[in-house]
């Protein structure tokens, strides 16, 4: 019983001691208010992924102040966070965006950094852009859209609008083809309002005139202009036989309403 009873204190000692070295820790706190794009487009960067000499701290929804156990210099990264897919129980650093880098940070206890972090889009990477400021629109309506897509002009922005009524059952657009000669990543970027949901999905083309259509994700309303970012990567993979795609956004008529609208801007597919 003796030996017994020693060994359980030795043991309590040893995690007391640990505990008051973890209590005796005092951070560094990150702080980020907000991000900077340096692009002339929009942005929705949710949340930025911190890493410290390249492990990575956690993942904080933006604006933060966070608490960070280290002291000393050390190799200071941050990420640019979205929701893919919109869904907010899905978030991955971008992988167009690039990293915020500060080589040596020099990290004090009790001190509080602030950053500024600026994220610019990655080099070596193509764009395919619509956004309603030239002469035409290179949206083209589907073969079962009822209607066509319409340029609305403001001082402030152009946008396109596709509006559903009466007897217009379908609306629907398809990007230009494109072609993907390397498998990775891509994105479609995309500025949305809407009083109703619509879908977004690609038109994979085949030899022989062979074109499947792929369903990706439905898009719910917003009054008020959103960012999404919608991966279209496994999708392609899994057509890495086509000769082309193009996206397609689609909407159907909801009759619980007079009229039903959407309203993109900023259409860009990212490779």
């Amino acid at each position: 019983m003796t030996y017994k009873f020693l060994s359980l204190f030795i043991i309590y000692l040893f995690l007391f001691s640990c505990d008051n070295e973890n209590i005796n820790e005092v951070p560094t706190y990150i702080k980020i208010d907000s991000i900077v794009l340096d692009e002339n487009t929009s942005q929705n960067i949710s949340d930025v992924w911190i890493y410290i000499d390249d492990i990575l701290q956690g993942v904080y929804e933006l604006p933060i102040e966070v608490p960070l156990l280290v002291e000393g210099k050390h190799k200071l990264r941050v990420k640019a966070g979205i929701r893919e897919n919109g869904i907010s129980a899905t978030r991955i650093p971008f992988p167009f965006y690039t990293s915020y880098i500060i080589e040596e940070q020099n990290f004090i206890e009790e001190e509080s950094i602030t950053l500024n972090p600026v994220f610019n889009y990655i080099d070596n990477i193509t764009f395919i852009k619509e956004n309603f400021e030239g002469i035409g629109v290179n949206l083209e309506s589907t073969l079962i859209s009822d209607t066509t897509i319409n340029l609305i002009n403001t001082p402030n922005n152009n946008y396109g609008e596709g509006i559903l009524t009466d007897s217009l059952i379908t609306f629907e657009v398809a990007t230009d083809e494109f072609n993907i000669e390397q498998l990775g990543p891509v994105f479609l970027e995309l500025d949305y309002k809407s009083n109703t949901q619509f879908l977004v999905g690609i038109y994979a083309n085949f030899p022989q005139s062979l074109v499947l259509q792929k369903d990706i994700i439905w898009i719910t309303p917003k009054d008020e202009w959103n960012k999404i970012y919608i991966n279209l990567s496994s999708t392609i993979q899994e057509s890495n036989q086509a000769e082309s795609f193009k996206v397609f956004i689609g909407m159907k008529r909801d009759f619980t309403k007079d009229t039903n609208w959407v309203n993109l801007d900023n259409i860009t597919i990212i490779y």
